[in-house]
Protein backbone atom coordinates (compact mmCIF):
# COMPACT_ATOMS: atom_id res chain seq x y z
CA UNK A 1 0.00 0.00 0.00
CA UNK A 2 1.07 3.54 -0.63
CA UNK A 3 1.66 5.81 2.28
CA UNK A 4 -0.32 8.93 1.37
CA UNK A 5 0.77 12.30 2.72
CA UNK A 6 -1.63 15.08 1.83
CA UNK A 7 -0.56 18.69 1.68
CA UNK A 8 -2.04 22.01 0.67
CA UNK A 9 -0.38 25.07 -0.81
CA UNK A 10 -0.12 26.64 2.58
CA UNK A 11 1.13 23.66 4.54
CA UNK A 12 4.02 21.76 3.04
CA UNK A 13 5.68 20.27 6.05
CA UNK A 14 7.56 17.38 4.44
CA UNK A 15 11.23 16.74 4.10
CA UNK A 16 11.71 14.98 0.78
CA UNK A 17 14.88 13.18 -0.09
CA UNK A 18 16.33 13.27 -3.58
CA UNK A 19 15.27 10.52 -5.92
CA UNK A 20 17.66 7.61 -6.03
CA UNK A 21 19.39 6.50 -9.21
CA UNK A 22 17.31 4.52 -11.68
CA UNK A 23 14.11 5.08 -9.76
CA UNK A 24 11.15 3.88 -11.85
CA UNK A 25 7.50 4.84 -11.41
CA UNK A 26 4.51 3.21 -13.09
CA UNK A 27 1.61 5.61 -13.63
CA UNK A 28 -1.70 3.86 -14.35
CA UNK A 29 -4.37 6.31 -15.44
CA UNK A 30 -7.84 6.89 -16.86
CA UNK A 31 -9.82 10.01 -17.71
CA UNK A 32 -13.30 11.09 -18.77
CA UNK A 33 -15.10 7.92 -17.72
CA UNK A 34 -18.35 9.89 -17.94
CA UNK A 35 -20.42 7.41 -15.97
CA UNK A 36 -19.82 4.61 -18.48
CA UNK A 37 -20.30 2.13 -15.67
CA UNK A 38 -21.59 -0.54 -18.01
CA UNK A 39 -19.75 -1.76 -21.14
CA UNK A 40 -19.98 0.47 -24.19
CA UNK A 41 -20.53 -0.15 -27.89
CA UNK A 42 -18.23 1.07 -30.66
CA UNK A 43 -20.38 4.21 -30.61
CA UNK A 44 -19.50 4.87 -26.94
CA UNK A 45 -23.09 4.30 -25.80
CA UNK A 46 -24.29 1.58 -23.45
CA UNK A 47 -23.84 -1.89 -24.92
CA UNK A 48 -26.56 -4.53 -24.60
CA UNK A 49 -26.05 -7.72 -22.63
CA UNK A 50 -26.31 -9.90 -25.73
CA UNK A 51 -23.70 -7.83 -27.59
CA UNK A 52 -21.43 -7.94 -24.55
CA UNK A 53 -21.77 -11.71 -24.35
CA UNK A 54 -20.91 -11.86 -28.06
CA UNK A 55 -17.65 -10.00 -27.42
CA UNK A 56 -18.68 -6.82 -29.22
CA UNK A 57 -18.38 -4.40 -26.30
CA UNK A 58 -15.61 -2.43 -24.63
CA UNK A 59 -14.81 -1.03 -21.22
CA UNK A 60 -17.15 -0.70 -18.27
CA UNK A 61 -15.90 -0.43 -14.71
CA UNK A 62 -15.71 -4.22 -14.32
CA UNK A 63 -12.99 -4.31 -17.00
CA UNK A 64 -11.30 -1.21 -15.60
CA UNK A 65 -11.12 -2.99 -12.25
CA UNK A 66 -9.71 -6.15 -13.83
CA UNK A 67 -7.00 -4.33 -15.77
CA UNK A 68 -5.87 -2.11 -12.92
CA UNK A 69 -5.75 -5.08 -10.56
CA UNK A 70 -3.82 -7.04 -13.18
CA UNK A 71 -1.26 -4.27 -13.59
CA UNK A 72 -0.91 -3.92 -9.85
CA UNK A 73 -0.28 -7.66 -9.59
CA UNK A 74 2.29 -7.68 -12.37
CA UNK A 75 4.04 -4.69 -10.80
CA UNK A 76 3.67 -5.82 -7.18
CA UNK A 77 7.36 -5.31 -6.40
CA UNK A 78 7.58 -1.97 -8.22
CA UNK A 79 6.44 1.62 -7.67
CA UNK A 80 2.87 2.21 -8.83
CA UNK A 81 0.34 5.05 -8.61
CA UNK A 82 -3.19 5.09 -10.05
CA UNK A 83 -4.58 8.41 -11.26
CA UNK A 84 -7.87 9.74 -12.65
CA UNK A 85 -7.74 12.93 -14.72
CA UNK A 86 -11.35 13.91 -14.07
CA UNK A 87 -14.93 13.73 -15.40
CA UNK A 88 -16.24 10.66 -13.69
CA UNK A 89 -19.63 12.37 -13.68
CA UNK A 90 -22.33 12.66 -16.36
CA UNK A 91 -23.05 10.58 -19.41
CA UNK A 92 -25.32 7.65 -18.58
CA UNK A 93 -28.46 6.72 -16.71
CA UNK A 94 -26.25 5.58 -13.84
CA UNK A 95 -25.37 9.20 -13.15
CA UNK A 96 -28.82 10.54 -13.98
CA UNK A 97 -30.37 8.09 -11.51
CA UNK A 98 -27.85 7.93 -8.68
CA UNK A 99 -26.17 11.35 -8.94
CA UNK A 100 -22.60 10.29 -8.17
CA UNK A 101 -23.16 7.48 -5.68
CA UNK A 102 -22.27 4.83 -8.25
CA UNK A 103 -19.11 6.56 -9.46
CA UNK A 104 -17.94 7.05 -5.88
CA UNK A 105 -18.57 3.40 -4.99
CA UNK A 106 -16.62 2.00 -7.91
CA UNK A 107 -13.75 4.46 -7.66
CA UNK A 108 -13.26 3.37 -4.07
CA UNK A 109 -13.52 -0.26 -5.13
CA UNK A 110 -10.87 0.17 -7.82
CA UNK A 111 -8.65 2.19 -5.52
CA UNK A 112 -7.30 5.40 -7.02
CA UNK A 113 -4.56 7.44 -5.38
CA UNK A 114 -5.49 10.89 -6.71
CA UNK A 115 -8.21 12.38 -8.91
CA UNK A 116 -8.23 15.71 -10.73
CA UNK A 117 -11.43 17.75 -10.70
CA UNK A 118 -13.13 17.63 -14.11
CA UNK A 119 -15.54 20.26 -15.37
CA UNK A 120 -18.49 17.85 -15.25
CA UNK A 121 -17.92 17.31 -11.54
CA UNK A 122 -19.65 20.71 -11.28
CA UNK A 123 -22.72 19.70 -13.32
CA UNK A 124 -24.80 19.59 -10.14
CA UNK A 125 -23.12 22.67 -8.77
CA UNK A 126 -20.66 22.89 -5.90
CA UNK A 127 -22.73 20.28 -4.09
CA UNK A 128 -21.99 17.63 -6.72
CA UNK A 129 -18.23 18.04 -6.37
CA UNK A 130 -18.50 18.18 -2.57
CA UNK A 131 -20.34 14.86 -2.59
CA UNK A 132 -17.53 13.30 -4.61
CA UNK A 133 -14.76 14.77 -2.48
CA UNK A 134 -16.47 13.62 0.72
CA UNK A 135 -17.29 10.18 -0.64
CA UNK A 136 -14.02 8.93 -2.09
CA UNK A 137 -11.13 7.49 -0.10
CA UNK A 138 -8.46 9.55 -1.85
CA UNK A 139 -7.74 13.24 -2.52
CA UNK A 140 -9.54 15.17 -5.25
CA UNK A 141 -7.36 18.08 -6.33
CA UNK A 142 -7.23 21.17 -8.52
CA UNK A 143 -4.71 23.94 -8.10
CA UNK A 144 -6.25 26.70 -10.16
CA UNK A 145 -9.63 26.85 -8.42
CA UNK A 146 -10.08 28.72 -5.16
CA UNK A 147 -13.03 27.20 -3.29
CA UNK A 148 -12.39 28.92 0.02
CA UNK A 149 -15.40 31.23 -0.42
CA UNK A 150 -17.77 28.33 -1.13
CA UNK A 151 -19.51 27.24 2.04
CA UNK A 152 -20.07 23.90 0.30
CA UNK A 153 -16.55 23.19 -0.97
CA UNK A 154 -14.20 25.01 1.37
CA UNK A 155 -11.52 22.65 2.67
CA UNK A 156 -12.56 19.76 0.44
CA UNK A 157 -10.33 20.28 -2.64
CA UNK A 158 -6.54 20.45 -2.21
CA UNK A 159 -4.22 22.36 -4.51
CA UNK A 160 -1.87 19.39 -4.74
CA UNK A 161 -0.73 16.31 -2.86
CA UNK A 162 2.46 14.44 -2.12
CA UNK A 163 2.48 10.66 -2.31
CA UNK A 164 5.24 8.57 -0.78
CA UNK A 165 6.03 5.72 -3.16
CA UNK A 166 8.98 3.41 -2.68
CA UNK A 167 10.66 5.85 -0.35
CA UNK A 168 10.29 8.78 -2.75
CA UNK A 169 8.08 11.83 -2.58
CA UNK A 170 5.92 12.23 -5.68
CA UNK A 171 4.21 15.58 -6.06
CA UNK A 172 0.89 15.65 -7.92
CA UNK A 173 -0.31 19.06 -9.10
CA UNK A 174 -3.44 19.80 -11.12
CA UNK A 175 -5.32 22.32 -13.23
CA UNK A 176 -8.91 22.45 -14.45
CA UNK A 177 -9.97 24.16 -17.69
CA UNK A 178 -10.58 27.79 -16.76
CA UNK A 179 -13.71 28.00 -18.93
CA UNK A 180 -15.53 25.56 -16.64
CA UNK A 181 -17.90 28.33 -15.57
CA UNK A 182 -19.16 28.26 -19.17
CA UNK A 183 -19.16 24.48 -19.66
CA UNK A 184 -20.59 23.44 -16.30
CA UNK A 185 -22.22 24.94 -13.20
CA UNK A 186 -19.77 25.99 -10.46
CA UNK A 187 -21.08 28.69 -8.17
CA UNK A 188 -19.80 32.26 -8.35
CA UNK A 189 -17.87 31.52 -5.16
CA UNK A 190 -15.45 29.28 -7.11
CA UNK A 191 -12.66 31.44 -8.50
CA UNK A 192 -10.54 30.24 -11.42
CA UNK A 193 -6.99 31.30 -12.15
CA UNK A 194 -4.71 30.78 -15.14
CA UNK A 195 -3.75 27.13 -15.57
CA UNK A 196 -0.08 27.67 -16.38
CA UNK A 197 0.50 30.28 -13.68
CA UNK A 198 -1.18 28.09 -11.08
CA UNK A 199 0.75 24.96 -12.03
CA UNK A 200 4.02 26.87 -12.00
CA UNK A 201 3.30 28.19 -8.51
CA UNK A 202 2.49 24.72 -7.22
CA UNK A 203 5.54 23.17 -8.89
CA UNK A 204 7.74 25.86 -7.37
CA UNK A 205 6.23 25.31 -3.93
CA UNK A 206 6.91 21.58 -4.11
CA UNK A 207 10.43 22.10 -5.43
CA UNK A 208 11.14 24.46 -2.53
CA UNK A 209 10.28 21.60 -0.20
CA UNK A 210 12.71 19.29 -1.96
CA UNK A 211 10.16 17.32 -3.99
CA UNK A 212 11.94 16.63 -7.27
CA UNK A 213 9.42 14.31 -8.99
CA UNK A 214 6.31 16.25 -10.00
CA UNK A 215 3.41 15.09 -12.20
CA UNK A 216 0.71 17.40 -13.53
CA UNK A 217 -2.67 15.64 -13.44
CA UNK A 218 -4.83 17.96 -15.53
CA UNK A 219 -8.29 18.35 -16.96
CA UNK A 220 -7.61 20.96 -19.64
CA UNK A 221 -7.36 18.98 -22.91
CA UNK A 222 -4.44 17.76 -24.98
CA UNK A 223 -3.68 21.13 -26.57
CA UNK A 224 -3.53 22.76 -23.15
CA UNK A 225 -1.39 19.94 -21.80
CA UNK A 226 1.15 20.47 -24.58
CA UNK A 227 1.35 24.17 -23.75
CA UNK A 228 1.71 23.34 -20.06
CA UNK A 229 4.48 20.82 -20.72
CA UNK A 230 6.35 23.47 -22.67
CA UNK A 231 5.80 26.40 -20.32
CA UNK A 232 5.86 25.04 -16.77
CA UNK A 233 9.30 24.30 -15.39
CA UNK A 234 9.88 21.54 -12.89
CA UNK A 235 7.23 19.08 -14.02
CA UNK A 236 8.28 15.61 -15.11
CA UNK A 237 5.11 14.35 -16.84
CA UNK A 238 1.60 15.45 -17.75
CA UNK A 239 -1.35 13.07 -17.39
CA UNK A 240 -4.40 14.64 -18.94
CA UNK A 241 -8.08 14.52 -19.77
CA UNK A 242 -10.98 16.66 -21.05
CA UNK A 243 -10.37 16.45 -24.82
CA UNK A 244 -10.95 12.67 -25.03
CA UNK A 245 -7.77 12.32 -27.05
CA UNK A 246 -6.44 8.86 -27.83
CA UNK A 247 -2.72 8.43 -27.32
CA UNK A 248 -1.59 5.07 -28.69
CA UNK A 249 1.37 3.48 -30.40
CA UNK A 250 -0.75 0.90 -32.23
CA UNK A 251 -3.99 2.59 -33.31
CA UNK A 252 -4.03 4.56 -36.55
CA UNK A 253 -4.54 8.31 -36.20
CA UNK A 254 -3.72 8.42 -32.49
CA UNK A 255 -1.10 10.64 -30.89
CA UNK A 256 2.10 8.90 -29.84
CA UNK A 257 2.12 7.48 -26.32
CA UNK A 258 3.77 9.30 -24.75
CA UNK A 259 4.06 12.47 -26.83
CA UNK A 260 7.24 14.24 -25.78
CA UNK A 261 7.27 18.02 -25.37
CA UNK A 262 10.95 18.63 -24.85
CA UNK A 263 11.80 16.22 -22.05
CA UNK A 264 8.25 16.09 -20.68
CA UNK A 265 6.03 13.12 -21.63
CA UNK A 266 2.33 13.91 -22.14
CA UNK A 267 -0.35 11.19 -22.08
CA UNK A 268 -4.11 10.75 -22.11
CA UNK A 269 -6.34 7.65 -22.44
CA UNK A 270 -9.32 8.64 -24.62
CA UNK A 271 -12.54 8.34 -22.57
CA UNK A 272 -15.63 6.33 -21.57
CA UNK A 273 -13.73 3.49 -19.79
CA UNK A 274 -12.48 2.14 -23.13
CA UNK A 275 -8.76 2.31 -22.28
CA UNK A 276 -6.41 2.26 -19.32
CA UNK A 277 -3.11 4.08 -19.73
CA UNK A 278 0.19 2.74 -18.40
CA UNK A 279 3.17 5.10 -18.35
CA UNK A 280 6.54 3.99 -17.01
CA UNK A 281 8.91 6.77 -15.98
CA UNK A 282 12.57 6.38 -15.08
CA UNK A 283 14.45 9.06 -13.15
CA UNK A 284 18.10 9.79 -12.43
CA UNK A 285 19.34 10.62 -8.95
CA UNK A 286 18.34 14.28 -9.40
CA UNK A 287 14.76 13.47 -10.29
CA UNK A 288 15.17 14.09 -14.03
CA UNK A 289 13.24 11.90 -16.44
CA UNK A 290 15.60 9.60 -18.31
CA UNK A 291 12.99 7.29 -19.81
CA UNK A 292 9.29 7.38 -20.65
CA UNK A 293 7.56 4.39 -22.21
CA UNK A 294 4.16 2.73 -22.22
CA UNK A 295 0.84 2.73 -24.04
CA UNK A 296 -2.90 2.72 -23.63
CA UNK A 297 -4.53 -0.69 -23.18
CA UNK A 298 -7.79 -1.38 -25.02
CA UNK A 299 -10.38 -2.94 -22.73
CA UNK A 300 -12.03 -5.20 -25.29
CA UNK A 301 -13.64 -8.60 -24.79
CA UNK A 302 -10.24 -10.18 -24.13
CA UNK A 303 -10.25 -8.42 -20.74
CA UNK A 304 -12.42 -10.36 -18.32
CA UNK A 305 -14.99 -8.48 -16.28
CA UNK A 306 -14.60 -8.51 -12.50
CA UNK A 307 -17.44 -10.78 -11.38
CA UNK A 308 -18.25 -8.95 -8.17
CA UNK A 309 -18.55 -5.65 -10.00
CA UNK A 310 -20.66 -7.22 -12.75
CA UNK A 311 -23.08 -8.43 -10.09
CA UNK A 312 -23.20 -5.06 -8.38
CA UNK A 313 -23.72 -3.21 -11.68
CA UNK A 314 -26.61 -5.54 -12.50
CA UNK A 315 -28.15 -4.78 -9.12
CA UNK A 316 -27.83 -1.03 -9.69
CA UNK A 317 -29.15 -1.30 -13.23
CA UNK A 318 -32.29 -3.11 -12.14
CA UNK A 319 -34.42 -0.07 -11.29
CA UNK A 320 -33.57 1.66 -14.57
CA UNK A 321 -33.47 -1.34 -16.89
CA UNK A 322 -37.09 -1.16 -17.94
CA UNK A 323 -36.78 2.44 -19.10
CA UNK A 324 -33.36 1.86 -20.65
CA UNK A 325 -34.38 -1.08 -22.81
CA UNK A 326 -37.72 0.36 -23.90
CA UNK A 327 -37.68 0.58 -27.69
CA UNK A 328 -38.84 4.04 -28.76
CA UNK A 329 -38.03 4.12 -32.47
CA UNK A 330 -36.13 2.59 -35.34
CA UNK A 331 -33.39 4.08 -37.49
CA UNK A 332 -32.45 2.96 -40.97
CA UNK A 333 -28.77 3.63 -40.41
CA UNK A 334 -26.33 4.60 -37.68
CA UNK A 335 -26.67 8.21 -36.52
CA UNK A 336 -23.26 9.86 -36.32
CA UNK A 337 -22.85 11.68 -33.02
CA UNK A 338 -19.14 11.51 -32.26
CA UNK A 339 -17.54 14.56 -30.70
CA UNK A 340 -14.91 14.75 -33.44
CA UNK A 341 -17.64 15.37 -36.02
CA UNK A 342 -20.34 17.20 -34.09
CA UNK A 343 -17.88 19.76 -32.70
CA UNK A 344 -16.39 20.56 -36.09
CA UNK A 345 -19.05 20.33 -38.80
CA UNK A 346 -22.62 19.45 -39.57
CA UNK A 347 -23.41 16.02 -38.17
CA UNK A 348 -26.40 13.72 -38.50
CA UNK A 349 -27.04 13.70 -34.76
CA UNK A 350 -26.95 17.49 -34.65
CA UNK A 351 -29.51 17.64 -37.44
CA UNK A 352 -31.73 15.14 -35.67
CA UNK A 353 -31.75 16.96 -32.35
CA UNK A 354 -32.05 20.46 -33.84
CA UNK A 355 -34.83 19.28 -36.19
CA UNK A 356 -36.62 17.68 -33.24
CA UNK A 357 -36.43 20.89 -31.21
CA UNK A 358 -37.72 23.02 -34.06
CA UNK A 359 -40.48 20.59 -34.93
CA UNK A 360 -41.77 20.60 -31.36
CA UNK A 361 -42.22 24.39 -31.25
CA UNK A 362 -42.81 25.26 -34.92
CA UNK A 363 -46.41 26.14 -34.11
CA UNK A 364 -45.17 28.85 -31.76
CA UNK A 365 -43.61 30.92 -34.52
CA UNK A 366 -40.09 29.68 -33.81
CA UNK A 367 -37.84 29.81 -36.88
CA UNK A 368 -34.39 28.61 -35.82
CA UNK A 369 -32.88 26.00 -33.51
CA UNK A 370 -29.36 25.93 -32.08
CA UNK A 371 -27.91 22.91 -30.25
CA UNK A 372 -24.38 22.93 -28.85
CA UNK A 373 -22.33 20.05 -30.23
CA UNK A 374 -20.96 19.32 -26.77
CA UNK A 375 -24.45 18.41 -25.62
CA UNK A 376 -24.39 15.40 -27.96
CA UNK A 377 -22.57 12.62 -26.15
CA UNK A 378 -22.68 9.54 -28.39
CA UNK A 379 -23.85 8.01 -31.66
CA UNK A 380 -26.74 5.56 -32.15
CA UNK A 381 -26.36 2.39 -34.18
CA UNK A 382 -28.77 1.18 -36.84
CA UNK A 383 -31.96 -0.68 -36.04
CA UNK A 384 -34.09 -0.44 -32.92
CA UNK A 385 -33.48 2.64 -30.78
CA UNK A 386 -33.95 2.32 -27.04
CA UNK A 387 -34.59 5.13 -24.60
CA UNK A 388 -31.27 4.24 -23.03
CA UNK A 389 -29.52 5.04 -26.31
CA UNK A 390 -31.31 8.38 -26.59
CA UNK A 391 -30.32 9.23 -23.03
CA UNK A 392 -26.72 8.29 -23.79
CA UNK A 393 -26.80 10.98 -26.48
CA UNK A 394 -28.64 13.51 -24.31
CA UNK A 395 -27.87 12.71 -20.66
CA UNK A 396 -27.98 16.19 -19.15
CA UNK A 397 -31.73 16.47 -18.49
CA UNK A 398 -31.77 19.74 -20.41
CA UNK A 399 -35.17 21.20 -21.18
CA UNK A 400 -36.41 22.93 -24.29
CA UNK A 401 -36.02 26.73 -24.15
CA UNK A 402 -37.75 29.19 -26.44
CA UNK A 403 -36.88 32.88 -26.73
CA UNK A 404 -36.67 35.85 -29.10
CA UNK A 405 -33.48 37.49 -30.35
CA UNK A 406 -32.42 39.71 -33.20
CA UNK A 407 -30.65 38.48 -36.29
CA UNK A 408 -27.55 40.27 -35.07
CA UNK A 409 -27.64 38.24 -31.85
CA UNK A 410 -27.99 35.01 -33.80
CA UNK A 411 -24.87 35.85 -35.80
CA UNK A 412 -23.01 36.66 -32.57
CA UNK A 413 -24.14 33.30 -31.20
CA UNK A 414 -22.86 31.49 -34.27
CA UNK A 415 -19.54 33.33 -33.99
CA UNK A 416 -19.27 32.17 -30.39
CA UNK A 417 -20.12 28.64 -31.44
CA UNK A 418 -17.29 28.42 -33.98
CA UNK A 419 -14.77 30.48 -32.03
CA UNK A 420 -12.99 27.46 -30.59
CA UNK A 421 -13.72 24.79 -33.20
CA UNK A 422 -10.02 24.11 -33.71
CA UNK A 423 -9.93 23.04 -30.06
CA UNK A 424 -12.96 20.76 -30.38
CA UNK A 425 -14.98 22.95 -28.03
CA UNK A 426 -18.51 21.85 -27.22
CA UNK A 427 -20.02 25.21 -28.18
CA UNK A 428 -20.02 24.37 -31.91
CA UNK A 429 -23.57 25.14 -33.18
CA UNK A 430 -25.67 22.44 -34.80
CA UNK A 431 -28.72 24.15 -36.30
CA UNK A 432 -32.14 23.77 -37.92
CA UNK A 433 -34.25 26.26 -39.85
CA UNK A 434 -31.13 28.05 -40.93
CA UNK A 435 -27.76 27.60 -42.61
CA UNK A 436 -24.37 29.24 -42.38
CA UNK A 437 -20.80 29.13 -43.67
CA UNK A 438 -17.76 29.06 -41.39
CA UNK A 439 -14.14 29.78 -42.24
CA UNK A 440 -11.95 28.16 -39.54
CA UNK A 441 -8.88 29.96 -40.91
CA UNK A 442 -10.38 33.39 -40.17
CA UNK A 443 -9.93 35.17 -36.87
CA UNK A 444 -12.35 34.13 -34.14
CA UNK A 445 -15.26 36.56 -34.18
CA UNK A 446 -15.12 36.94 -37.95
CA UNK A 447 -15.65 33.39 -39.18
CA UNK A 448 -19.36 33.35 -40.02
CA UNK A 449 -20.89 34.30 -43.35
CA UNK A 450 -23.89 33.52 -45.57
CA UNK A 451 -26.35 33.09 -42.74
CA UNK A 452 -29.76 32.13 -44.09
CA UNK A 453 -33.04 31.71 -42.23
CA UNK A 454 -35.82 29.90 -44.04
CA UNK A 455 -33.87 30.21 -47.27
CA UNK A 456 -33.53 34.01 -47.01
CA UNK A 457 -30.51 36.08 -45.88
CA UNK A 458 -30.73 36.85 -42.18
CA UNK A 459 -31.98 40.33 -41.29
CA UNK A 460 -29.73 41.62 -38.52
CA UNK A 461 -32.40 44.05 -37.30
CA UNK A 462 -35.31 41.61 -37.37
CA UNK A 463 -36.52 39.60 -34.39
CA UNK A 464 -36.55 35.83 -34.70
CA UNK A 465 -38.09 33.11 -32.59
CA UNK A 466 -35.43 30.65 -31.45
CA UNK A 467 -35.24 27.36 -29.58
CA UNK A 468 -32.32 25.76 -27.80
CA UNK A 469 -31.72 23.86 -24.58
CA UNK A 470 -31.89 25.61 -21.22
CA UNK A 471 -28.13 25.29 -20.72
CA UNK A 472 -27.31 27.27 -23.87
CA UNK A 473 -30.18 29.75 -23.34
CA UNK A 474 -28.79 30.59 -19.91
CA UNK A 475 -25.31 31.36 -21.21
CA UNK A 476 -23.62 27.95 -21.15
CA UNK A 477 -20.75 27.27 -23.59
CA UNK A 478 -20.19 30.99 -24.02
CA UNK A 479 -23.70 31.82 -25.27
CA UNK A 480 -23.97 34.80 -22.93
CA UNK A 481 -25.75 36.78 -25.65
CA UNK A 482 -28.88 34.67 -25.01
CA UNK A 483 -29.09 35.38 -21.27
CA UNK A 484 -31.14 38.55 -21.68
CA UNK A 485 -33.32 37.25 -24.50
CA UNK A 486 -36.91 38.42 -24.69
CA UNK A 487 -39.85 36.17 -23.86
CA UNK A 488 -37.59 33.38 -22.67
CA UNK A 489 -39.21 30.21 -21.40
CA UNK A 490 -36.78 27.56 -20.08
CA UNK A 491 -39.21 24.96 -18.78
CA UNK A 492 -40.19 22.98 -21.83
CA UNK A 493 -40.06 19.17 -22.07
CA UNK A 494 -36.85 17.21 -21.59
CA UNK A 495 -34.75 17.30 -24.76
CA UNK A 496 -34.25 13.53 -24.68
CA UNK A 497 -38.02 12.99 -24.65
CA UNK A 498 -38.47 15.47 -27.50
CA UNK A 499 -35.86 13.65 -29.56
CA UNK A 500 -37.26 10.18 -28.81
CA UNK A 501 -40.76 11.27 -29.81
CA UNK A 502 -39.48 12.87 -33.03
CA UNK A 503 -37.65 9.66 -33.92
CA UNK A 504 -40.82 7.66 -33.32
CA UNK A 505 -42.96 10.00 -35.41
CA UNK A 506 -40.50 9.82 -38.32
CA UNK A 507 -39.60 6.14 -38.16
CA UNK A 508 -37.88 4.34 -39.49
CA UNK A 509 -35.71 7.43 -39.24
CA UNK A 510 -33.10 8.01 -41.96
CA UNK A 511 -30.11 10.02 -40.71
CA UNK A 512 -28.88 12.73 -43.05
CA UNK A 513 -26.86 15.86 -43.61
CA UNK A 514 -28.02 18.45 -46.13
CA UNK A 515 -25.34 21.13 -46.28
CA UNK A 516 -26.86 23.47 -43.71
CA UNK A 517 -23.35 24.05 -42.34
CA UNK A 518 -20.57 24.73 -44.84
CA UNK A 519 -16.98 24.62 -43.64
CA UNK A 520 -14.60 26.41 -46.00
Amino acid sequence: MLSRILTSTCALALTAGAASADYSLHVIHINDLHSRIEPISKYDSTCGAEDNAAGECFGGVARVKTMIDQLRGELADQNVIVLDAGDQYQGSLMYTTYKGDVEIEFMNNIGFDVMAVGNHEFDDGDEGLAKLADGVDFPVISGNIDVSASNVLAGKVSDHVILEVGGQKIGIISALASDTAETSSPSDAVVFSDEIESLQADADALAAEGVDIIIALNHVGAKGDMAIAEAVTGIDAVVGGHSHTLFSNTEEGAMAYPTMVGNVPVVQAYAYSKYVGHLELTFDDEGNVTGATGDTILLDASVAEDKAIVARVAELAGPIEEMKVRVVAETADAIEGSRDVCRAMECAMGNLVADAMLDRVAGQGVQVAIQNGGGLRSSIDAGEVTMGEVLSVLPFQNTLSTFEVTGETIVLALENGVSQMEEGAGRFPQVAGMSYTVDPAAEAGARISDVMVGGEPIDLAATYGAVSNNYVRNGGDGYAMFEGAANAYDFGPDLADVTAEYLAENGPYTPYTDGRITVK
